[in-house]
């Protein structure tokens, strides 16, 4: 079944040291470089809910040079992000639902990947916006914010399965502990 039979504890614990080296170096790294090149804190990718005008508001504030730096990093630095984070969940939810029975339940391990699917429409219909800013792009910036959206619920949803999938994990294991101690 899906990576069930690929995802062992060497495979987690790579997933988990790139994971952290991401949020603990690049991101941060990331973060000030995109403020500096945008001249602005504000992103439509960050957001949970905005509007179509509010991505409009953004590619105005960022300028020509701080959109096409935008768009620079959309093609760069955002394709390898949803990568690492999705490797990441995937893994480790895979990893912690083993002892899940259902076959229904365990294709929930690919809901990191729906997430990944919409952060890279949202970059391509966001950096579409941005290209073609001041020109309006009506359909796509009313779509790039639902793209978010549902790439935020999955990610969130992805990270409540890792709990979920721990939770189990630990009470199976400790179970079959203290079986084999009697």
């Amino acid at each position: 079944m899906f990576f069930y039979n690929k995802i062992n504890l060497i495979i987690l614990l790579l997933g988990i040291g790139i994971f952290a080296f991401f949020i603990a170096v690049v991101l941060p790294a990331e973060s000030e470089n995109s403020q500096e090149a945008t001249g602005s804190s504000r992103s439509p990718d960050t957001g949970f809910l905005y509007s179509s005008q509010e991505l409009y508001s953004i590619a105005d504030e960022y300028g020509d040079e701080g959109r096409s730096a935008y768009i620079r990093s959309r093609f760069t630095f955002d394709i390898i992000w949803p990568l690492v984070y999705t490797f990441f969940l995937t893994s480790a939810i895979t990893f912690f639902m083993r002892p899940v029975s259902s076959v229904r339940l365990k294709i929930l391990n690919l809901l990191p990947a729906a997430g990944m699917l919409f952060d890279f429409l949202e970059n391509m219909a966001a950096s579409l916006v941005m290209f073609r800013f001041p020109s309006s792009t009506p359909v796509v910036a009313q779509i790039t914010p639902i793209f978010t959206l549902i790439k935020w619920l999955c990610i969130y949803a992805s990270f409540g399965l890792l709990l979920i999938s721990l939770g189990y994990w630990v009470f199976v294991s400790s179970r079959k502990l203290v079986k084999r101690s009697k």
